[in-house]
C-alpha cells in the first residue's frame, strides 16, 4: 500500500519534472520516511489562469487532480492522499493569495486533503536559499553572493539566471538538476515558504507510520 499519494498542480514545464523529485527527496531524505510516496504526473496550468480562476481553471485542475487520485486507487490503495497546489507568489503577498486560493480549492472539493504552497518569491528562490550546496551548477565565485534571506531580498529566477553555469538557464532542464542537488535542510532554514511545503508533507508522515 502507498503511504502517501500526491496529485500536484503546478504552473511551469520545469515544475512538472522537478516537483515530483522535490517531494520524493523531502519524503525520503529529509523526513526519513520508509513508506512509499507516489507522485502522480503534475497537472500544469498557467499561473494567471489559476490565480484568477479564469474560466474556472483552478476549479477544473482540482477536479482533475481528484479524478487522477481516484483512478490511481484502482491500481494500489493509499493510506493518505493529497492535492498539492504549488505556485510562485511573484508580486502577490503569500499571506493573502495563499489563503484565498486555499478557500477556492477547498470549495471545489471539500472531501479532499488540499494544500496550497506559494514559493516566495519564485520556485527558484528555493535554489537561492541553499545556493552554496549547488556550486557544481551555480557560479558562486562572483561578487554577488547569495543573500541570507532570499525571500526578503526578493531573489529568485533572475539571480539563478545570472549565476547558472553554462550558456543559459533553462527551467525545463535546470530545475530538475538543481532540485536533485539542493540541500533540503539548509533551504528549509533559509526559506519560510519551503519550510511550509515541508510541513504540509510532514503532517501526512505521521498518518502512514
Amino acid at each position: 500500500m502507498v503511504g502517501l499519494r500526491v496529485a500536484a498542480i503546478v504552473e511551469g514545464h520545469g515544475e512538472v519534472a522537478a516537483v515530483p523529485l522535490l517531494l520524493e527527496r523531502i519524503w525520503y531524505d529529509l523526513l526519513s520516511q520508509t513508506s512509499q510516496l507516489e507522485c502522480l504526473r503534475p497537472i500544469r496550468q498557467p499561473r494567471e489562469r489559476l490565480v484568477r480562476n479564469k474560466d474556472e481553471a483552478l476549479t477544473s485542475a482540482i477536479e482533475l487532480a481528484a479524478a487522477k487520485l481516484k483512478q490511481a486507487v484502482a491500481g494500489q490503495a493509499a493510506r493518505s492522499e493529497l492535492i498539492l497546489l504549488i505556485l510562485d507568489a511573484d508580486r502577490d503577498p503569500p499571506c493573502i493569495l495563499g489563503p484565498r486560493l486555499q478557500l477556492l480549492a477547498e470549495a471545489a472539493r471539500h472531501d479532499q486533503n488540499i494544500s496550497c504552497v506559494l514559493a516566495n518569491v519564485e520556485f527558484e528562490t528555493w535554489f537561492v536559499a541553499a545556493a552554496k550546496s549547488l556550486s557544481e551548477l551555480l557560479d558562486l565565485d562572483r561578487a554577488e553572493l547569495p543573500p541570507d534571506n532570499p525571500e526578503r531580498a526578493r531573489q529568485g529566477k533572475a539571480w539563478v539566471q545570472r549565476h547558472i553555469r553554462g550558456l543559459k538557464y533553462s527551467e525545463s532542464v535546470d530545475q530538475v538538476r538543481l532540485t536533485a542537488r539542493l540541500d533540503l535542510a539548509t533551504c528549509r532554514t533559509n526559506s519560510p515558504s519551503f519550510d511550509k511545503l515541508c510541513r504540509e508533507i510532514e503532517r501526512f508522515a505521521g498518518d502512514v507510520e
